[in-house]
């Protein structure tokens, strides 16, 4: 199999490092490679910062909902939306652009373009023999995260990705089967359908926590989504984006 094609089909998320830095030469490569991502009419909306000071790390993990592999790690990444940058575009070319930098439309356009960067970050980390873990509990904390990372206005952090080297060797967890995720020409509504897809799934999904845990999980990926979903997070963010100069049109 194409070597590519065989580290993306591997991927997991790793929680466990070893106490090793990445050197320059591997943050630069992942950086470069993230910029090497497809870029919405080469927009290049979104920013990285990379976190090295173990204070500012202590207090990520904290504001992350205490997650350890985001103080522990060899790097930690923040990916953000960035309009900033575009702001002093309006500025020296002397044009308005607040409209269009406040639509929905750019915001989503920061989200893809950041999103696009990061997932070529990882594979290039995991081809390097790394291993990563998104962080999106960045989130639940966005206004403490951007005073401490010192972010300016239409700049927002929206997940972070811990790379190291890998202290745990965990089990490939299943995705949902390949007919319940690809449509050809139209999307498919079959109702009967999708609930037997899932179903499916949720004995996939059941074996694979009973084994990995010695029988003491067997939970299924609907009861999960249910119970996550029937608790609403992060109710702040409308406003909070508004207040950041993003979303308001």
């Amino acid at each position: 199999m194409n070597p590519t094609i065989e580290t993306i089909l591997q991927h997991r998320s790793i929680r466990q490092f070893e106490d090793r830095p990445l050197s320059e030469e591997q943050i630069r490569t992942i950086v470069e490679c993230a910029q090497a991502a497809s870029t919405s009419s080469f927009i290049q909306a979104y920013s990285i910062i990379g976190v090295k000071n173990q204070e500012l790390k202590n207090k990520l993990a904290e504001l992350s909902g205490n997650q350890p592999y985001v103080a522990h790690n060899g790097h930690f990444f923040v990916f953000c939306a960035d309009l900033h940058r575009h702001e002093l575009i309006g500025e020296m070319e002397k044009a308005d652009l607040s409209t269009s930098l406040e639509s929905t439309e750019k915001f989503m356009v920061t989200v893809v373009d950041a999103s696009l960067a990061a997932q070529n970050a990882v594979v290039a980390a995991e081809a390097m023999g790394l291993g990563a873990c998104y962080i999106g509990g960045l989130r639940n904390n966005l206004p403490e995260v951007c005073e401490l990372l010192k972010v300016p206005r239409r700049v927002i952090p929206l997940f972070g990705i811990a790379v190291g080297y890998p202290a745990q060797d965990p089990d490939l967890k299943p995705r949902l089967p390949f007919n319940h995720i690809y449509y050809e020409d139209t999307y498919q509504q079959d109702q009967s359908q999708l609930e037997s897809q899932l179903q499916q799934y949720n004995e996939l999904i059941s074996s694979y926590y009973e084994e990995r845990t010695n029988g003491k999980r067997r939970d299924t990926w609907t009861g999960q989504m249910a119970n996550m979903l029937s608790k609403p997070v992060r109710m702040f963010m409308k406003e909070f984006l508004e207040g950041k100069g993003f979303n308001r049109r």
